[in-house]
């Protein structure tokens, strides 16, 4: 075929376009030769539909590996009951360490620490679960202290257990750090797992030295109440954070910060609820020589009590609202019981 003859055919069917154009009904023509030819404007409309139907794909992969992936994430662990495992309950230790190894070791490894998770993984678009884990090693953090200043000593002029002071140091270590955060460093750092679980290790040589009587472990109503004391100063901090949530953010329907400072606060009254627990068993005799059974056993009521508050979906009305609940105030109500029961304690062992 002459190309003379082709640019003719070429030139017949364009015309034809233009005519069927203000119709809307756009016949297909080939444009090629022989019979073999793909019709002209097919190609691009399938590959506009497979790229929209694989884009399409990607985002539902996407939606499902951070909502699928934080759904099996999300853990808060308020077990009342918990138990540290038998391996970290060692003959003639602390009840209360046994009980900071456990929860540092339940958080940071059975339930995965995912305060620091970044934007890749699941638990980046958690919220209420790494505030919980982050309030419970504060608390947790607090008490190391009161261990190395306090009762892991013989006197103020005692030397410091080495353990005790590492261990409080490094849970102290912010809960959100990666292993590299580029808005600081270039240089990759230390994560907060690898603190936490650092922590762990020097708490369990203590509790072992402890057993084997090269540790101490003052059981003293001195110390006990210095400890107590300590706890309640901690406790009117979060008492603050709460009301200023309350007295700036309340009255709306909704407030996206209200649930962190809820679940911060809830770790927080958890962790010194079981650590509580366990010095009680450590300072049974100091408790059965001062009388403090029932008053002691009433104060693990209230904190277990504020530690067991979990509402679907925590609201921060107004307190005078008779529709919207406002869930902090009921927990900061119940905190402020716990604090003032610990006051309590603290007046009796004073006498």
């Amino acid at each position: 075929m002459a190309f003379g003859e082709r640019f003719n055919g070429w030139k017949e069917q364009l015309a034809l376009r233009w005519k069927y154009r203000r119709h809307g009904d756009m016949p297909s023509f080939d444009l090629g030769e022989g019979p073999a030819a793909a019709p002209a404007g097919r190609p691009p409309r399938r590959i506009e539909r497979i790229g929209l139907t694989g884009l399409m794909l990607i985002l539902l992969v996407i939606v499902l590996y951070y909502v699928g992936g934080a759904a099996l994430l999300h853990t808060i662990d308020d077990n009342p009951d918990f138990v540290p495992p038998a391996r970290d309950q060692v003959q003639g230790g602390s009840a209360a360490v046994s009980m900071m190894i456990g929860l540092v070791d339940r958080e940071v490894n059975d339930h995965a620490w995912v305060a620091n998770d970044p934007f890749f993984m699941p638990g980046y678009v958690l919220d209420n679960m790494p505030n919980y884990q982050q309030g419970i090693v504060s608390a947790l953090g607090r008490f190391a202290f009161e261990l190395t200043d306090q009762i892991g000593r013989t006197r103020g002029s005692s030397e410091a257990d080495p353990d005790l002071q590492k261990a409080a140091g490094l849970l102290q270590y912010p809960g959100d750090k990666w292993i590299w955060n580029p808005s600081q460093s270039l240089i990759p750092g230390s994560s907060s797992v690898s603190q936490y679980r650092q922590a762990l290790g020097l708490l369990r040589t203590f509790n072992q030295r402890l057993g084997s009587g090269q540790a101490v472990y003052e059981i003293r109503a001195d110390n006990l109440l210095g400890t107590l004391d300590r706890i309640a100063s901690d406790l009117g901090s979060q008492s603050a954070i709460i009301d200023n949530e309350v007295l700036h953010s309340s009255g709306g329907i909704i407030d996206w910060s209200a649930d962190d400072v809820f679940y911060s606060s809830k770790g927080k009254l958890y962790a010194y609820y079981m650590i509580l627990k366990g010095m009680g068993q450590d300072f049974a005799p100091v408790i059965k020589e001062r009388n403090l059974q029932k008053p002691w056993d009433q104060m693990l009521e209230t904190f277990k009590t504020a530690a067991m508050l979990q509402p679907l979906v925590v609201m921060n009305g107004s307190p005078m609202s008779v529709i919207i609940p406002s869930h902090l105030s009921a927990q900061g109500f119940f905190l402020l019981r716990a604090r003032t029961q610990l006051r309590e304690v603290s007046n009796i062992l004073q006498k």
